[in-house]
């Protein structure tokens, strides 16, 4: 018999998905493109954002305590807003997870004009892990050894942290908040600024490195970047896309919410494609 939880829980689901879609509407009109720098949503009705973040807050039990015992690492990139990179962490922590740290890739690390650099670095210090010499490009062997560095059992060994120093010491990371233990989730959260055409092919080969050497992985950002050739429009349609999960309504409340659904999913072998009409799974995970 279906019982009453069920019903709740569906309920919330489809209001839920409600709720996104009317945002999306407003956020269309009055979308903020800059948004460099930590800054948060751009709407002028402080009356509406109170609402939405309250109507997550509500639908919250769709996510339940999905990441209990899991570690996630947060991975940022340039321009992501750090209202959302809180309220990501915070709701991880709210679904039983817990937040190891955050790392910062920087503009030096998804520069293509650096990747020999950058695969130096990773060849120099960890020539021994397996993806790093047999990965079929320069970012799949540059995302082995920072996987090796993030991701796995959470000991934080000798091998991972001189990989870590090596790269944040060659400026291709920084540590805002540097990991305790090593992860067995990813959550990439990445920020509405443009990029040159090839970061997100980088992004999306360092993102699948971390999301298959630990237990899974979400790319997440806000509306503006799945447009026609934004950055994660270009990771959705990379190759190994299909080894993370991708939601682009980070600018929302919901979407936030979503994210780490899609991260819980993500956890348990179901990855997709979530957020507005351009996504190819609909607006939130079944």
């Amino acid at each position: 018999m279906i019982n009453f939880r069920y019903h709740v829980v569906s309920l919330a689901a489809v209001f839920l998905a409600l709720a996104v879609g009317v945002a999306l509407g407003v956020a269309f009109v009055d979308s903020d493109d800059n948004g460099a720098g930590g800054g948060g949503d751009s709407r002028a009705d402080t009356a509406e954002q109170a609402f939405e973040t309250a109507f997550a807050d509500a639908s919250a039990g769709i996510v339940g305590q999905g990441l209990a015992d899991r570690r996630v690492v947060v991975v940022t990139t340039p321009g992501a807003r750090t209202s959302e990179v809180e309220d990501l962490t915070a709701r991880i922590s709210d679904a039983g997870g817990s937040v190891v740290g955050e790392v910062a890739l920087t503009t030096k690390l998804l520069d293509s004009a650096n990747r020999q650099f950058a695969e130096s670095i990773a060849q120099q210090s960890a020539g021994d892990v397996p993806g790093v010499q047999s990965g079929e490009d320069s970012y799949t062997r540059i995302g082995a050894a920072l996987a090796r560095a993030l991701m796995g059992d959470p000991e934080l060994d000798e091998q991972a942290s001189t990989i870590r120093s090596a790269f944040e010491q060659g400026g291709l990371i920084d540590l805002p908040s540097a990991p305790t233990e090593r992860a067995d989730l990813a959550l990439v959260v990445i920020g509405p600024s443009s990029a040159d055409s090839a970061r997100g092919e980088i992004l999306a080969a360092v993102t699948s490195q971390l999301a298959t050497s630990g237990a899974g992985g979400a790319v997440v950002g806000p509306s503006t970047t799945s447009v026609d050739g934004g950055v994660l429009d270009q990771v959705r349609s990379s190759d190994g896309a299909g080894s993370f999960s991708t939601v682009d309504v980070t600018d929302l409340a919901a979407g936030r919410l979503i994210s780490v659904l899609a991260l819980v999913k993500s956890s348990g072998g179901q990855n997709g494609s979530w957020g507005t009409t351009r996504s190819a799974d609909g607006q939130l995970p079944q």
